[in-house]
């Protein structure tokens, strides 16, 4: 089951950037501290609001972004 709903983008909150559930945690801020070594039990110690199905959510979000075509112009 797709966790995408988690992710909210709103011009009014970090500039329009994607955030988890509104609430002001920007995906790269989370995958950042992935890329960083930090551990899904770390990341919500830290951050005691966030679910681990948000987690997941962020790779999910990521995960999509990456695999877009990309066109090439001749």
């Amino acid at each position: 089951m797709s966790e995408l709903h988690r992710i909210s983008v709103d011009p009014e909150i970090c500039s329009g950037r994607p955030t988890i559930r509104g609430l002001r945690v920007r995906v790269k801020d989370i995958l950042d501290l992935l890329a960083a070594g930090a551990s899904h039990e770390e990341i919500l110690e830290d951050y005691p609001y966030l679910e681990a199905l948000d987690i997941v959510a962020v790779l999910e979000f990521a995960a999509r972004q990456a695999d877009h075509t990309i066109l090439r112009v001749a």
